[in-house]
Formats: C-alpha cells, structure tokens, sequence
C-alpha cells in the first residue's frame, strides 16, 4: 500500500527535506499575527520553494558528487548507497519526522503569534487550531508541485514533438523544449495575460466604481461637490468619491462635538469620469474651490488618495472637528484598481496625479494676497503619500510651496522619504528616526512621539506617521540580502523579540504581512486611527486646542467610524 501511495506520488526526498526546513523558516516570527488559514497558505508556497531547492541539490548531488565516491572515499561511497530495506526505513523516517516535526514547528509558532497578539492587544490563538495550517499548507503545495508536474510534462511532450517529427536531436530538442516553454510563459504573463489581468481587473473594479452604499446619498449642500449646484456631477465621482462628499461631519454635529460654532465643511473631489484627463481633473478641482469659495476658510488640504480615490474618514473628520468645519479638503481618483494592484500595474499615475493636482491648487493659491490666503496643507496615506510626494523634488520645495504636510504609513520606496532615513541623525533608530534635531520634519507611532526632540519645530512643518509594524513602511526588495537597521536595532514596542533576519526568508515573511497590514488593531501595522489628529494638531494647531477638546474629538471620531463600518 506504501509503495502504491508513493508511486503515485512521486516524492523527491531531498525536496521533501529542504520543504520542512523553508517550511520552518515560514513558521518562524513576522511582523504582524497571522490566522491559521493564512499561515497555511504562507508555509505552503514556502514549502514548494523549499521543495524545487532540494530537488536541484538531490539532482546535484547524484549527478556531480556520488558517482565520484567509491573512488575517492571508499567504503563512504557503499554507506552513502543503502540497500534497498534501510532505504524505505529512511524514507520512512523522514516522512514522519516531517509531519510530526512541522507539528511541532507550528504549536511554537502559536506561541510567537501569541506573543505577537498580546503586544497588539488581540485575543490569543490556540495551539491545537493553529494546527490546522499544516493541512492547509499540504495542500498548496500539493496543488502547486501537480501544477508544475504538469508543465514538464508539456516540455518532454514538446521535445519528443521535435525529435521525432522534425529530427531534432535530443541534446537540442529537450533544450529547445524549455525555451519554448518559458518563452510563451514570458509573453503570456508580461504581455498578454498581465495585460489581460489589468484590463479584466480595471473593468471588474469600474464596475464597482460604479456602486454606491445605500447610506450614501447626493448631498444637498453647495459645500460638497456632487451636490445639484457642484460642476463635478454626483454619478462620475465614483463609489469612494460619493461616500466621502455625502458622509461628513455636518456643523450641527461639530457645534455638538466641540461646543462651538462650526461652519460646514467643504468637501471637493473629482473622480475619473467627472473630466477626461488629468489635467482637466485637476482645473475642474480648482473651480470646485473657486465655486465653494474654499479660499474664504482657515485651512485647505489636498489629499492624494490610494488606488480606488479612497479617502480615510477619520483623517478627513479629524481636520473638520479640529477647525470647527472651517476648512476645505480637496480629493480626486486616479485608478480603479485598489492600492496593491495600482502600484503593481502603474504606481507612476498616483505621482502625476498628486502632481497635478497639488501644483494646479498651488498656482491658484498663490494667486491670494498672503494674508487671505488658507493653511496650504498636504496629505497622503500609503501609496497616496507616495503620489503627493512626487509633487515636490525635496524640503526646500516643500516648505516654499505648501504651509504643512502630514504622511502615513509611507511605502519604502517614497523618494523624499528614504532620504531623510539614510540622513538621520547618528544614534536615532530607523523605525523613528530624528533628522536635522527635528526642526523641519518629524517622525511619530505615537502622539507623544510628535514632542521628539524637545527643541524648535519650525513652520512649515512636515510629520511622518509610521508604525513599527507596519509591513507597507518595512518592506523593500532590500531585505532580500541586506538586514534593515530595524531590525539590528531595538525593536519598537509591538515587534516581537523573537524576529530574526535571515536572507530571502525575512523578504518572504514582510511580503506576507502586507496582506494583514490593516487586519490588526489601531495603533498597529498600517491602522492609524486617530494618531492623524494628533499629526494634524502637531502640524496646523488651532489657537483653541486643549486635550478636554482633543479627547472629545477621538470620541466622536470613534463614534463616526464605528457608525461607517457598519453602513458602507
């Protein structure tokens, strides 16, 4: 029956050994928790590339190593070639120390995820569910080595097509089979079948563009583009464009928050339909602002949304309690696709359009008397920040533009961003580092972090927001070969002890995270809650600003967001 199974199967054991150790590597501490289904899948591509390595090693070795030691080993050689009963006992052997070692492997990584649970305030996973990920990363790599099984096969098929039919000799046609195969691979998933994805994901997700939630209704009010009086038309701003002009704090609810007087909020956005190309997204923007009479209020903020026009409600409700409705925040869609894919398929149209737009704002801006004008602030979350960064070519440019910016959770390859982290001050850490003694930009995981160091931050002021487990601010290709400073030097306070970099394994492990980067609590991984008021309030603080007002705010915003996850 054994032999029946392994026949059937086929297994290569020097893969199947070299499988349980990248699935070890796998098992091992992240940044962020993982779920059993999700660690599963994780461990088992692991295993598959762990599996071809040892494939290549047991190749190797048979070919190049063990016809060479009868001669110059001796008896060694005899030793290194069992008979045919201590094979299967062998065979045997690795089989369950495999399964039972990678049993083992996962009960201690339910507890390094434990760990990992309680610093981020989670509720801790049991050992004897998290077992389950061991079935699960079976059958991935089950399903991905049939799959590959399949296309050698389709190469042996190819060769014996051009050895017998077109008299190719073998020692070219098995060569010629291979570069057939990987030559249509190529074409097919850089040419035709990535743009095939793009464009079937670009019409799936256009489709949802054009969906709206129930709860978001046309607003009626001159404030807010969509509206009858707006020249951006309710039914081109898109599902995240109508949710974000229709689902706002009004001034009823801001006088109720902060006991004040409030204006309502101005609320403009553009989507990908509302203008035919960028540049016309970007006038049709500033005649919103003209319309809405957006240079009358206190503070004006460009945001450069992420993917879909996305525009995180709690920063844009943060600005509105801060200043009592008396600002104007202006937003446009650039894609339809989702962050992940948008800077997969084309990250360079989120810097044009936070060029565009930033620069088409600033020109009008620049048009007021000085004392009329607004606070010109900028923000940017994730990939957004990276498009608002590509507006400016440093800080010089920065602080003669614009009056304040705030990023969050900055992708590693944000331009501005990388060099003020290699410029650091000597002795700061990466994950918070301090540039120039802090006095033009400055770098928070928490509120108080906006205090550091304790000397003057000039105007214009530019915060960074990042966590030390936010995979999105970790990542980088990098990490391949080279360890990242975070991680040889004290690790923030919701990073495990436990992590430890390991060429191409530590680049795997934060590529995994990235999937989980917002399925974490606040204050962790890529959930900046309320963190943005504090980063507001440390860049453009109103003369009013008191911590009884600030924690009334972080109810309401509380209230607000609870009140969205519920509703959209």
């Amino acid at each position: 029956m054994a032999q029946t199974v392994e026949h059937a199967i086929r297994p290569n054991y020097p893969g199947v050994l070299f499988a349980a150790i990248f699935f070890a590597w796998s098992a091992s501490p992240s940044l962020l928790p993982r779920t059993w289904l999700f660690q599963g899948l994780v461990s088992g591509i692991s295993a598959v590339i762990g599996y071809g390595v040892g494939c290549v090693v047991g190749w190797a070795v048979r070919k190049w190593v063990l016809p060479r030691l009868p001669r110059e080993l001796g008896t060694l050689g005899a030793v290194l070639r069992p008979s045919d009963r201590l094979r299967r006992i062998t065979k045997l052997v690795i089989v369950f120390g495999v399964v039972f070692g990678a049993a083992a492997i996962l009960a201690r990584s339910a507890r390094w995820q434990r760990d990992l649970q309680v610093l981020m305030g989670m509720e801790p996973t049991a050992t004897s569910s998290y077992l389950r990920a061991e079935l699960v990363a079976a059958a991935t790599a089950a399903v991905v080595i049939f799959a590959y099984r399949g296309v050698r096969w389709l190469v042996r098929w190819i060769s014996g097509m051009l050895n017998l039919d077109l008299r190719i000799p073998r020692a070219i046609a098995l060569p010629g089979a291979v570069l057939v195969v990987a030559v249509v691979a190529v074409l097919l998933f850089q040419g035709v079948l990535a743009k095939a994805f793009f464009s079937v994901a670009n019409s799936a997700f256009s489709v949802r563009n054009s969906n709206t939630s129930e709860f978001a209704v046309q607003p009626t009010s001159p404030e807010r583009s969509g509206s009858p009086q707006s020249l951006a038309k309710w039914d081109t701003l898109g599902s995240e464009g109508r949710w974000f002009v229709s689902y706002a704090p009004t001034a009823e609810r801001i006088t109720q928050v902060t006991g004040k007087p409030a204006r309502e909020p101005i609320r403009v956005y553009a989507g990908l339909e509302s203008a035919p190309d960028p540049e016309a997204i970007a006038k049709l923007v500033v005649a919103e602002l003209d319309r809405t009479r957006a240079w009358e209020r206190k503070v004006l903020v460009v945001v450069t949304t992420t993917g879909t026009g996305w525009v995180d409600s709690t920063t844009a409700g943060s600005l509105e309690y801060l200043y009592g409705g008396d600002t104007a925040i202006a937003a446009t869609q650039y894609s339809y696709l989702p962050s992940v894919l948008s800077f997969l398929s084309d990250k360079q149209k989120s810097i044009e359009s936070g060029k565009t737009v930033i620069h088409a704002v600033h020109e009008r801006w620049a048009q007021l008397p000085p004392e009329q004008r607004p606070k010109l602030l900028v923000y940017g979350e994730s990939l957004g920040s990276q498009g608002s960064e590509g507006a400016f070519t440093g800080l010089d440019d920065i602080r003669s533009l614009v009056d304040g910016v705030l990023w969050v959770g900055p992708p590693n390859s944000n331009r501005i961003w990388t060099q003020i982290e290699e410029r650091r001050d000597p002795g700061t850490p990466e994950i918070l580092p301090i540039y120039a003694d802090g006095l033009i930009v400055r770098f928070a995981g928490t509120a108080t972090d906006l205090d550091r160091p304790a000397r003057p931050w000039v105007e214009p002021r530019v915060a960074y927001l990042q966590h030390a487990s936010d995979p999105i601010v970790w990542w980088s290709p990098d990490l391949l070969f080279n360890q990242p400073d975070w991680l040889r030097e004290p690790r923030g306070s919701d990073v495990s002890r436990s992590i430890r970099w390991w060429p191409i394994v530590t680049f795997w492990q934060i590529s995994a995270d990235l999937a989980h980067a917002q399925k974490v609590p606040s204050g962790h991984g890529h959930r900046y809650g309320d963190l943005v008021l504090d980063g507001w309030a440390a860049i453009a603080q109103p003369p009013d600003w008191n911590p009884d007002l600030a924690q009334r705010i972080r109810v309401a915003l509380d209230e607000d967001i609870t009140w969205e996850y519920a509703h959209k």
